[in-house]
C-alpha cells in the first residue's frame, strides 16, 4: 500500500512535468507558425507560464471546479446522517482524515472522490445511489472511494481532468473565434488553426489516453482496497451489480469527470472500437474479480 502511495506521488510530479512540456511544445509550434524561431520561443514561454498557472490551479482549485461542474452541494449532516456515519467510520478505519461529503441531486447511481491529498479530499454520491443502495452496499461504494483518497489516485486524476477541461475550453473558444476572423493575413489564420488543433488534440485524444492509463488499473485496485477496508466483498459486489443495470449517466456528466466516478454508464455497451478509450475496466470483470474474492473468503 505504501509503495502504491509513493508511486502515485511520483506519478503526480511526472504528470505535471509532462503537462508543462506539452504546453511548451504547443507554444513553440504556434509561435513557429506565427513568424519563425524567435516567435516560437516567445510562444513557448507564454504558454509555459500559462501551463504553470493551469497546473497550480488544478492542484489548488481543481476539486472545487469538478464539484461545481457536476452541481454537487455539501451534504447536511442531519439530513444525511447514515452517509456521514459511514464516511467517518471508514476514515477512522483507513487512518485518513474525514473528507468532506457532497451530494449531487441526480437519479443516476454514481460516486466519486476528489482532492489533492487526504487532508483536502471530498467524497460525492448521487441521490440515485443513496436511494438504490442499502447500508452494506453504500459502505462498499464509499470504501472504494476512500481507497482512492488514501492511495492519492484522486490527485492524479484531478490534474488530468482539469488539464482536459482547460484544453477543451481553449479549443472551444479558439474554434468559435476562428469563424469570426476577418483578415487576409494567412499567418494569423495559421496561428489560430494551430491553437485550435493542438488543444483539441489534447482534449480529445491525449487527455483521454492519459485518463485511460491512469484509471483502469486504479479502479481495480480501489475495488480490492475497499474490500480490504470493510472485510466484506459482498457490499461492493452487490452495489456494482445494481450499478451495472444503469445505462443513464448523470445529467451534468462529461468525459473529464467520468474517469473519477466509480462507474461510467456509457461504457456498458458498444463495440471494441468504442471501448478503446474506456476509463474503467468492464464492470463485468470487476464483478467477477469480487466474486472470486468472496469465494476465497467462504472457503
Amino acid at each position: 500500500m505504501y509503495h502504491q502511495i509513493a508511486h502515485n506521488k511520483r506519478n503526480s510530479i511526472i504528470l505535471i512535468a509532462l503537462f508543462l512540456v506539452v504546453w511548451l511544445l504547443a507554444g513553440f509550434v504556434i509561435g513557429e507558425f506565427g513568424g519563425g524561431i524567435s516567435t516560437a520561443i516567445v510562444g513557448a514561454i507564454v504558454l509555459g507560464l500559462l501551463g504553470i498557472a493551469a497546473a497550480a490551479y488544478s492542484y489548488y482549485f481543481g476539486a472545487a471546479t469538478v464539484l461545481a461542474a457536476v452541481g454537487a452541494h455539501e451534504a447536511d449532516p442531519q439530513q444525511y446522517q447514515q452517509l456521514y456515519n459511514i464516511v467517518q467510520t471508514l476514515a477512522i478505519g483507513d487512518g485518513v482524515p474525514v473528507p468532506k461529503v457532497y451530494v449531487v441531486d441526480d437519479p443516476s447511481p454514481n460516486a466519486f472522490a476528489t482532492g489533492r491529498d487526504p487532508q483536502h479530499a471530498a467524497v460525492t454520491v448521487t441521490a440515485g445511489l443513496l436511494q438504490m443502495m442499502n447500508r452494506e452496499e453504500l459502505e462498499g461504494v464509499l470504501a472504494h472511494e476512500m481507497s482512492h483518497v488514501k492511495n492519492y489516485d484522486v490527485r492524479l486524476l484531478l490534474i488530468v481532468t482539469t488539464m482536459i477541461g482547460m484544453a477543451a475550453l481553449i479549443a472551444s473558444v479558439v474554434w468559435q473565434g476562428a469563424f469570426r476572423i476577418r483578415t487576409r493575413d494567412e499567418r494569423a489564420v495559421l496561428v489560430v488553426l494551430a491553437i485550435g488543433i493542438i488543444f483539441g488534440l489534447i482534449a480529445v485524444i491525449l487527455g483521454p489516453i492519459m485518463q485511460m492509463a491512469l484509471s483502469r488499473q486504479r479502479e481495480s485496485l480501489a475495488d480490492a482496497s475497499g474490500v480490504e477496508l470493510t472485510r466484506n466483498p459482498q457490499g461492493l459486489l452487490s452495489a456494482l451489480k445494481k450499478i451495472a443495470q444503469n445505462d443513464k449517466p448523470m445529467e451534468r456528466f462529461n468525459h473529464a469527470v467520468a474517469a473519477m466516478c466509480i462507474d461510467n454508464p456509457k461504457e456498458h455497451h458498444g463495440s471494441f472500437f468504442n471501448h478503446l478509450f474506456d476509463s474503467h475496466p468492464p464492470i463485468e470483470e470487476r464483478i467477477a474479480a469480487l466474486e472470486r474474492i468472496a469465494a476465497v473468503q467462504q472457503t
